[in-house]
């Protein structure tokens, strides 16, 4: 459609052109264009400080966060889980409080003639100019606060302190955490900005300013959300992201939401000692590897059961070193000198789960049809069996 004159001499383009100007701080009188600087400039700093405060992959590639940029302030996440996000959400507050001040310094370089720079002095800049300068101010002296008493006033360090027992404090609390995250067998998920880590005891989600901790045998989890997103238009299904809340018994502790892939979800549960409800009956779309362990599980149940000598103890599986090793592969499916598969003399030292897994590992990915009927090779002896070859040890 066309802009009509208004009877004032001025078209409908005009009045658009400076209601856009006005929004981008430019003076009357002034269109937007790619050679008005203050516009380009605008522009610019909006997006930039949008990634700097959402950040994308790219940026996190570049090193242009503030976790990368004062790394040698922050210290080590792996060594120091607590302290380290303790410094680093008080970082990323000051620096994101400080990007109003660095868009009015760089306007003042933007607007490079004499006529901008008294624009800038103008009623509306100062009030900006005043703010921005507050803004800082305030976060510093909240991060100052929050730094006393060597960071015990931190939100993150009064969450701990509500765990800590009557004897102890905070800090005993985020040593068994950090301990605890240091370990291999740990659960992460997610971006940077909200990622999800359950260890033996604890559940977390990290923000950009602030960790939720909560202890397992304090919460109750409900699936209270599903969301498919179809990332490429290339995939034959689309991406499940399932939303959980955590309530907590503890009033003291406000409960929190964690988002995660649904191909996830069975790893997530195999951590947690708590059960998962599903009180809005959530269809949960399982991975290709999934499905293929819980048909592997029931086929592996029908075959024939091996028997232990008397004086033999089953030892913990060496793959997740969590459960006891149960499965002793046994040539059944044909003749001793038949066919491909071999037999085994390896002790049972592993779980079901385990090899299940295993199992699928050395599939072909693009042929699943043919996975229950493929050969693979024992993982600590290499001779090939079938999946009628193992046995439950009982």
């Amino acid at each position: 459609s066309r802009f009509h004159g208004d009877g004032t001499g001025r078209t409908g383009t005009d009045r658009v052109s400076k209601a856009t100007g006005a929004g981008l701080g430019l003076r009357s009188g002034e269109r937007w264009t790619m050679n008005n600087p203050e516009a380009v400039f605008t522009l610019l700093y909006i997006v930039l400080s949008f990634c700097f405060v959402f950040t994308p992959t790219e940026f996190r590639s570049a090193g242009l966060t503030v976790q990368d940029l004062l790394a040698d302030q922050l210290g080590s996440e792996q060594l120091a889980f607590v302290h380290y996000h303790i410094r680093r959400t008080a970082a990323t507050l000051v620096a994101h409080s400080l990007l109003p001040l660095g868009y009015y310094a760089g306007m003042c370089f933007a607007s490079s003639d004499e006529k901008n720079y008294y624009f800038l002095v103008s009623w509306g800049w100062i009030i900006y100019l005043l703010i921005a300068v507050l803004t800082p101010a305030v976060v510093s002296l909240i991060v100052l606060y929050w730094s006393s008493k060597k960071w015990s006033n931190h939100p993150i360090a009064r969450s701990l302190a509500y765990y800590a027992l009557p004897q102890s404090s905070w800090r005993a609390v985020a040593s068994s955490i950090n301990i605890e995250f240091r370990r291999i067998d740990k659960f992460a998920s997610g971006a940077p900005g909200a990622r999800v880590i359950v260890t033996d005891t604890w559940v977390m989600k990290v923000t950009t300013y602030h960790v939720h901790v909560a202890q397992q045998q304090d919460i109750h989890l409900t699936l209270t959300e599903s969301r498919q997103h179809e990332l490429c238009p290339d995939l034959s299904t689309p991406v499940q992201f399932l939303t959980i809340q955590v309530g907590v018994i503890n009033p003291r502790i406000t409960p929190f939401d964690i988002r995660l892939n649904s191909t996830e979800y069975g790893e997530l549960r195999e951590k947690l000692h708590t059960t998962i409800r599903n009180a809005h009956n959530v269809v949960i779309h399982q991975s290709l590897s999934d499905m293929f362990l819980d048909t592997f599980k029931i086929q592996v149940e029908l075959n024939q059961r091996y028997h232990l000598s008397g004086n033999q103890e089953l030892e913990s599986c060496i793959g997740c070193m969590q459960t006891a090793a149960n499965i002793k592969l046994v040539k059944i499916c044909m003749e001793p000198n038949d066919g491909e598969c071999q037999q085994c003399y390896c002790r049972p030292m592993w779980c079901l789960t385990c090899m299940g897994k295993w199992f699928a590992s050395r599939q072909d990915q693009q042929h699943p049809e043919t996975w229950l009927s493929n050969r693979v090779p024992c993982p600590t002896c290499r001779s090939k069996f079938c999946i009628l070859d193992i046995s439950i040890v009982c």
